[in-house]
């Protein structure tokens, strides 16, 4: 994933593109960048790998040197970002949210055989924000560019440009991802995150629709580009990756969460499925709401048998050996074993991607005690890798639990019938869920419909990407 801030007021904008940029740290964790522009001393930029260190502490040096009433700043999960990029357009910094999946393809097509050249990476593949903006320059204004950009590239493109005028933002053809303008007394600014600004004294003036390009200024903001009718809003924003107190659509994430957990109960007691247990509980962090909104509509008592201790260590991915980011996430987990030991346990997670830090989860309470231990996914299975964003993203659909499980179970011939593996009302469903228990040491298993997690987001569905459960756009 990854996320952006930029603003553009009548003071200095440093300390808020600072601060904004920081209120998205968990999008991403591999590298944060800054680009300032001052009309004297002009463009100023810094790029960091924050994959060891927050954010915040790469950046503390740069800030007081950095100096400009307009600026923008990103989290990457992917490519090192702001790009500075020198054509024919002007010279402006660029950050970019999404995936190309056809790269290569663009590069062979349009540049092998004119001379452009591009700074490859570490892994040899082109940076895709820089390969995004050669497509804008391929055209007679930034506008047209963007639009263009966003026509070639499989997959999506949020593109966020500073420029000696301010900042142009372009929210992805099919609006996967949000962008929103916040108003302040000062200025305006532009965000993925709503409560970023809200923190800073800016209040949401307009969120963008799928498609539209804005121009952002001290003054306010125009629109470039009309927002296109189609939307396809990534469903986890809700359910994953989106912070608490964030709105998107108009639909609040904690909100959203409680509201899951308590139709994942009611639907289960209309089954007569539910558990018999002492507590439920939500897998730090995003499953707790979930959870909440569970025990609520069950009658059953929340509780937390264990917290995650995240001070020296807040996300267990980022060291980088394998043997000590299992160590790592081993050190994180600490129990309460009064609420542990002898106790039957229901725990309510976000999702379940590969099931890995899962099962050493599970692994952890029964070796604390736990007489049972029930597990609720508070979305369906997932059977596809994302091909528009970070999120489930694999090298391969194999390496998914569920679509490995099916794999096991019938082979290539599984693979045919995904649908009913994916509905847990049919015999195969239940298969999945039986083999899986089995697997994880489970004492039973359950996902969220999809109509159930619809419901609980509630927007119209054929707004909504849903890809990495039904694999259809």
């Amino acid at each position: 994933m990854g996320g952006f801030f930029g603003a553009v007021t009548k003071r200095d904008c440093v300390l808020d593109v600072f601060f904004g940029v920081d209120y998205h740290s968990h999008l991403g964790t591999r590298r944060g960048g800054m680009a300032v522009y001052d009309p004297k001393a002009g463009f100023q930029r810094q790029i960091h790998n924050i994959e060891n260190t927050p954010f915040r502490t790469k950046f503390e040096k740069d800030v007081v040197k950095f100096r400009g009433s307009s600026g923008m700043g990103c989290i990457s999960d992917t490519d090192p970002q702001p790009l500075l990029v020198r054509s024919h357009l002007g010279l402006y910094a660029i950050a970019t949210v999404g995936i190309i999946n056809n790269a290569e393809e663009l590069v062979e097509r349009y540049f092998s055989t004119h001379g452009v050249q591009f700074m490859a990476m570490s892994s040899g593949k082109v940076n895709v924000t820089e390969l995004t903006a050669a497509l804008i320059n391929q055209r007679d204004s930034l506008v047209e560019g963007i639009r263009y950009a966003q026509q070639v590239i499989d997959g999506s493109a949020t593109i966020l440009l500073l420029t000696d005028q301010g900042i142009i933002a372009a929210r992805d053809k099919l609006g996967r991802l949000p962008v929103l303008v916040g108003r302040g007394e000062e200025g305006y600014c532009v965000s993925f995150e709503s409560f970023a600004y809200q923190k800073l004294g800016y209040e949401t003036d307009h969120e963008l629709g799928p498609g539209e390009i804005v121009r952002v200024s001290a003054e306010g903001w125009e629109q470039l580009a009309p927002a296109g009718e189609e939307m396809r809003i990534c469903a986890f924003l809700w359910t994953y990756y989106g912070y608490p107190n964030s709105n998107y659509e108009g639909v609040n994430v904690e909100l959203m969460r409680y509201r899951n957990g308590e139709i994942m109960a009611r639907d289960e007691i209309a089954r007569g499925q539910l558990p018999k247990v002492e507590y439920v509980a939500g897998v730090p962090d995003s499953g707790i709401p979930h959870a909440i909104g569970f025990a609520n509509r069950s009658g059953k008592a929340f509780a937390r048998p264990f917290v995650k201790y995240t001070p020296t260590w807040p996300r267990s991915f980022m060291p980088s050996s394998q043997d000590i980011r299992s160590q790592v996430a081993k050190m994180k987990q600490i129990p309460v074993p009064e609420l542990i030991e002898g106790k039957k346990l229901l725990f309510v997670d976000d999702s379940i991607v590969r099931g890995t830090q899962l099962r050493e989860t599970v692994e952890f309470l029964y070796s604390s005690g736990a007489e049972e231990v029930h597990m609720r996914s508070a979305c369906p299975p997932i059977m596809y890798g994302c091909k528009y964003l970070n999120f489930s993203r694999s090298n391969s659909d194999m390496e998914l639990l569920a679509r490995a499980t099916v794999q096991r179970l019938e082979g290539d011939e599984g693979q045919e019938h995904l649908d009913e593996y994916a509905d847990c009302s049919t015999q195969r469903g239940q298969c999945l869920l039986k083999t899986i228990c089995e697997d994880m040491g489970f004492s039973s298993l359950g996902y969220q419909s999809l109509d159930g997690l619809l419901e609980a987001i509630g927007i119209d569905k054929s707004r909504i990407c849903t890809y990495c459960w039904t694999g259809k756009d």
